[in-house]
């Protein structure tokens, strides 16, 4: 054999001669990372080792849970529904045509309160079966139309309805705004009126980034239809709050936003009186409508899911530690020698 010729090796796919001739290869570029030889945690799970974190996450999960739930059983809310008990007698077979007619809207209520409720008391309108997460909603809007007064041009995704009115385009225009809340709340306490704070109530980003200083509403609700609320055309779109929170489109059907604060302490026993404008249109597709009287904890509002989700899986956790103890210690069994792993073998194999 010709000692000059080349091996069939040389130069192949992996070789790492550089003056090889180099072919087409799929094999990835050897590394530590693509071969899977980096350091890496591979802990025998023993039955102290299983036990002892079942019991670590039940430690952990339960005393978290358990001031959870005591955190939302210190909200005191009042939930009041209202869109039947808001529509007058004779009106009740036919709530859409009263609801779309210009009679009188206004209702008179009474609230109890339940526990003492310390400021702030945070007021709430609550929608039920209400879809603010179709699609075809969601899209309805033009966000650079909201930004910037140069954009009001700007209406291509506004379609179907609020575009345009009167051959003059709309801001803001979408399905969206077009279908603004525009229901009402007053609040008496001793014949003394308690002042709603809406200042603050939407999120600071929106306000700051999403609704521009100098854009104002122009030819807005002024079409044959009208969907909902208005908007005062001498306050920019940044200062509009009721606008912003509503436009910050809901992910269920079933939701609460933010009206406004009270700032005063409410006593346990007192009757609040709430005198409403019912205007909103939740006849036409079945929904419903609440006001809520709300205070809130470390933790937020009232929800009780987070706390019945950390005791579940701390409960489960130490069901299976018990079981495992007990398993362990009527039918033990014996281990294996932990240096027959492969990566506990020295590098030859012995």
């Amino acid at each position: 054999m010709n000692s000059s010729t080349p091996s069939s090796s040389a130069g192949g796919p992996g070789s790492a001669d550089p003056t090889g001739p180099r072919r087409s290869s799929k094999r990835p570029k050897y590394s530590r990372f693509t071969q899977q030889e980096l350091p890496a945690c591979k802990p025998i799970l023993t039955p102290k080792w299983v036990i002892s974190t079942f019991l670590l996450i039940s430690f952990i999960f339960i005393p978290i849970g358990l001031a959870s739930l005591f955190a939302s059983r210190d909200v005191v809310e009042i939930v009041h529904g209202y869109e039947t008990d808001c529509i007058p007698e004779g009106s009740r077979n036919d709530k859409v045509g009263f609801i779309q007619s210009s009679l009188d809207k206004t209702c008179n209520r009474t609230l109890r309160v339940p526990k003492e409720m310390k400021q702030p008391i945070y007021v709430y309108y609550e929608l039920d079966n209400f879809y603010q997460n179709h699609r075809r909603y969601v899209r309805s809007r033009s966000d650079h139309q909201l930004r910037s007064p140069t954009s009001e041009h700007n209406i291509g995704d506004c379609g179907p309805e609020g575009a345009t009115s009167n051959r003059t385009h709309i801001v803001p225009c979408g399905l969206i705004a077009w279908s603004l809340f525009n229901d009402t709340y007053g609040f008496t306490r001793n014949n003394q009126q308690l002042n709603i704070n809406k200042r603050d109530i939407s999120w600071k980003s929106d306000r700051d980034r999403k609704f521009g200083r100098n854009v104002y509403p122009k030819n807005f609700q002024n079409g044959m239809l009208i969907g909902g609320g208005r908007l005062n055309s001498s306050i920019p779109l940044s200062e509009q709050e009721d606008l912003i929170v509503w436009m910050r489109t809901a992910a269920l059907p079933n939701f609460r936003k933010l009206y406004g604060k009270i700032e005063v302490d409410l006593q346990a026993g007192e009757i609040i009186n709430v005198t409403l404008q019912n205007n909103y249109n939740t006849y036409s597709f079945k929904g419903k409508k609440k006001l809520v009287l709300s205070t809130t904890s470390w933790l937020g509002g009232k929800n009780s899911f987070l706390g019945i989700a950390y005791l579940t899986v701390g409960g489960m956790s130490f069901f299976l530690a018990m079981v495992f103890v007990v398993i362990y210690l009527i039918k033990p069994r014996q281990l294996g020698d932990p240096s027959y792993l492969s990566w506990n073998r020295n590098p030859g194999g012995r």
